[in-house]
């Protein structure tokens, strides 16, 4: 049997999988599995904005796309996309339909597992000292996917989660940093690499994407100097850090009017905003819809 034959056939059995779990219609199902949800649409989706973990995606069944900044990345079946800090995206399912949904698995990456794995075989992994993009599209090999199977294969065998589910995960990542997109994962938590920096500005930003920043002092928190920063800001995220913090503004804004019923004015200053016309202009200039007239698409969407 060919490698492409195993390739589709292991493929079709990630897909029988996910859809065993996600045969209720939730868009998303958050298994007994730490870290690990499985995806469902049965159309294409118009592009959504939301704050991105760090975390290994796969595809069994459609395409999906993803926005950084101006670059887009594509993968599908044959591709995962991997993510090493949290980063302010726009995706949208590009290939889904009823008789054939689109059907993901997303784990979240265990950054103290990574670091372990990388002490213990620190000669088997790059040492490129090139700052990467936080985010990077890579050839699915049959061993990678080999792993995702036998992972889902336990929600199963529940007595053995506990135990296995950890050792899969392992492996999981293990296998990850030897493909061409694991220096992303080296960087990010060697102390002494820029990513590694620039990952420790993202944090603060997104736990204070609310406050007023200098970037004097974000380059400061970051060990780095100003130009330095700024240049390797770029390069991880796409975006400078006041774009980077207006995404997270804005992706925040949404999810409070949406969830919790927030009007725009009172949104705006939860987020940050001085000005709600300020906010306003920005959130429609982003989203392509005032406040009010976005949220009522999306609640008329979420209930037909």
């Amino acid at each position: 049997m060919s490698s492409l034959q195993s390739n589709t056939m292991a493929t079709a059995k990630l897909a029988q999988q996910i859809d065993k779990w996600t045969a209720s219609g939730a868009n998303q199902v958050e298994t007994e599995i730490n870290g690990l949800s499985l995806v469902r649409w049965a159309s294409v989706t118009p592009p959504t904005s939301y704050t991105h973990n760090p975390s290994i995606c796969l595809i069994a069944q459609g395409k999906k796309r993803v926005i950084l900044g101006e670059e887009s990345y594509v993968y599908d079946a044959s591709h995962f996309l991997v993510s090493s800090v949290n980063l302010p995206i726009i995706a949208n399912i590009m290939e889904a339909t009823p008789e054939s949904p689109y059907l993901g698995v997303v784990m979240e990456l265990d950054l103290q597992v990574i670091s372990e794995l990388i002490s213990e075989s620190e000669d088997l992994f790059s040492n490129d000292q090139q700052t990467q993009k936080g985010i990077a599209v890579g050839l699915l090999s049959e061993s990678l996917l080999d792993a995702f199977i036998r992972m889902l294969g336990l929600l199963d065998e529940r007595d053995n989660v506990k135990i296995l589910a950890p050792i899969i995960q392992r492996e999981i990542l293990y296998r990850l940093l030897t493909t061409e997109q694991g220096i992303l994962l080296h960087q990010i938590v060697k102390a002494e690499s820029r990513s590694y920096q620039i990952s420790k500005a993202i944090e603060w930003l997104k736990s204070n994407f609310f406050k007023p920043f200098s970037v004097n002092e974000l380059a400061a928190h970051s060990g780095m100097s100003v130009s330095a920063f700024y240049t390797h800001f770029r390069l991880v995220t796409a975006m400078t850090p006041l774009q980077f913090q207006k995404k997270l503004r804005l992706n925040e804004a949404r999810r409070l009017m949406l969830t919790e019923s927030l009007d725009a004015t009172a949104t705006a200053f939860k987020v940050g905003y001085e000005s709600p016309s300020q906010f306003s202009r920005e959130y429609r200039r982003f989203f392509g819809e005032s406040p009010l007239k976005d949220i009522k698409i999306l609640r008329e969407t979420e209930q037909g």
